[in-house]
């Protein structure tokens, strides 16, 4: 893909101030941008929506995970990367196969979560997590880096007050900082580590997140395709520094995330608002489903812990 054609064809709705849906795979190799008035019937998305009180019945799940002995090698090679200095943070993520009753169209329907999207036949994502909110001249970014089953006693003191966790916020806030001092002026960080809690299917999982905002030019809209491109892949699932931890990713994760862990958003001629696009189902061309989930490594990590956050992260949401 031409990174070119993207920029220009983002800067040119944006300059128009037509609105429109985006969506961006992580690699930045494929990309769907079109004007509202234009969307396909087969694409549904929903964008910051409140809280629906859904309950998904007959939401039964088998998942059939990488072992825990493969994930290992994995996060070890990953430990040894750390240990050489080539990143401090990196992204592990995994496919998984699952099965289940439900199609599509009905996980998109019953998922509770503050960013969906349905494309064609293809995927499903019900995001937690903000990319980036423009509005009024200024942009902002939350990111969420840590998660602890809310049922444990005391949870979000435990997860607030756990170092490892606290460093690798840290890491990620440090990041889309730098991320937004790209793109806009007077980058601060206007709230430091505060709980999300996310309907996790079965159980309840709390998310930690940040605020980050910074001025834009008054033209911006007539900037949207290079502040976009200038901020992907997303700082909070690759890790830092980011080109290299990309590289070392590519080489030890196996598969192609493809639109996992892109983003997807609408300019509404105004206003733009975006996702990361985390807890994501997709479907082959056999009919089968795959969950694609992961979480953040540092050098204090632990490999079964980090192993059962990713298993934590597959779930039917409801």
């Amino acid at each position: 893909m031409n990174n070119k054609e993207l920029i220009d064809k983002l800067n040119n709705y944006g300059s128009l101030k037509e609105p429109f849906f985006f969506m961006i795979s992580y690699d930045l190799s494929n990309y769907y941008v079109k004007a509202l008035k234009d969307l396909d019937e087969d694409i549904k998305y929903e964008i910051s929506s409140k809280d629906k009180n859904y309950t998904t019945k007959n939401k039964s799940l088998k998942k059939y995970p990488i072992s825990f002995e493969k994930y290992k090698k994995k996060f070890d090679y990953i430990q040894e990367q750390i240990a050489c200095g080539n990143s401090y943070l990196l992204n592990l993520t995994a496919k998984t196969k699952i099965e289940t009753t439900l199609s599509l169209d009905e996980i998109y329907e019953k998922a509770n979560a503050k960013f969906k999207v349905k494309f064609k036949d293809e995927f499903v994502c019900f995001s937690p997590e903000r990319f980036i909110k423009i509005k009024k001249n200024k942009i902002f970014t939350y990111p969420m880096k840590g998660t602890i089953d809310a049922s444990i006693p005391n949870a979000s003191v435990k997860i607030l007050g756990d170092m490892k966790e606290m460093a690798e916020h840290t890491m990620v806030v440090d990041l889309l900082r730098n991320d937004l001092g790209i793109v806009s002026n007077k980058v601060r960080v206007e709230k430091f580590r505060y709980i999300d809690q996310i309907d996790a299917g079965d159980k309840k999982l709390l998310q930690v997140s940040s605020k980050i905002s910074g001025e834009l030019e008054d033209n911006w809209n007539e900037k949207l395709g290079d502040i976009l491109i200038s901020l992907l892949p997303a700082g909070s699932i690759t890790g830092t520094p980011k080109k290299k931890t990309v590289e070392i990713l590519k080489d030890i994760e196996g598969y192609e995330r493809e639109y996992y862990t892109g983003i997807f958003g609408v300019f509404d001629g105004k206003n733009l608002d975006s996702s990361v696009m985390i807890r994501f189902i997709q479907k082959d061309k056999d009919g089968e489903f795959f969950y694609k989930s992961g979480g953040g490594i540092t050098c204090d990590s632990s490999a079964k812990l980090e192993y059962q956050e990713l298993l934590d992260k597959i779930y039917i949401p409801s």
